[in-house]
């Protein structure tokens, strides 16, 4: 008979507090039985295995950042919503370490389809709109702007400019100034002869 109040989403929402807590690579089933005070076999009717438990988190923390990444984006176009996505990812990876480092696992792709992920790409691509940009500069951008908000946001979290001037305050804008001015002079793709 399952423990009372605990659910398949209770246990992911609790897995996702214990990642930021303590880092996504510590949790596991055994970690959350001792959170619940609980023996671990309770929880197997709820979470196969920590491999389905840290899945679970994933697909939290995408819908998480992707609903507040539709919040930031309505209404804005250009720098704007450039500026408020690449905000969204900062302050959620600060707020929230672990879910952003669980957003990072490479999900099976049964998973990955169903996932928030696409709603990701989505949203950059209609931020790419307001830039004319046309495929395939299009997913190169895509793939700009999520290499440079990931790199940001994990080199911020992991100390790297904590010891340096100018802060990291003063710099973000900097950056997103830069990928503004570059979206708005996108190269022209090479010529081969």
């Amino acid at each position: 008979m399952p423990r009372a109040g605990l659910t398949t989403e209770r246990l992911i929402q609790a897995g996702a507090e214990l990642a930021d807590e303590e880092g996504f690579d510590q949790v596991t089933v055994s970690a959350l039985a001792r959170r619940f005070d609980v023996r671990v076999a309770s929880l197997y009717s709820h979470v196969k295995n920590s491999g389905a438990l840290r899945t679970g988190i994933a697909l939290l923390a995408l819908r998480e950042l992707a609903d507040r990444g539709s919040a930031a984006l309505a209404g804005r176009s250009g720098k704007d919503a450039l500026t408020a996505l690449g905000d969204v990812y900062r302050d959620y990876a600060r707020q929230h370490p672990g879910r952003y480092a669980a957003a990072q696992l490479r999900l099976a792709p049964e998973d990955a389809a169903a996932s928030a992920g696409p709603r990701h790409s989505r949203m950059i691509r209609a931020i790419l709109r307001g830039y004319d940009l046309t495929e395939p500069d299009q997913t190169h951008a895509v793939r700009l702007l999520g290499s440079v908000f990931h790199g940001f946001v994990t080199m911020e979290g992991g100390g790297s400019f904590d010891h340096s001037s100018p802060a990291a305050a003063e710099t973000w804008p900097r950056i997103l100034d830069a990928l503004d001015a570059l979206l708005r002079n996108w190269p022209a793709a090479p010529t081969t002869p």
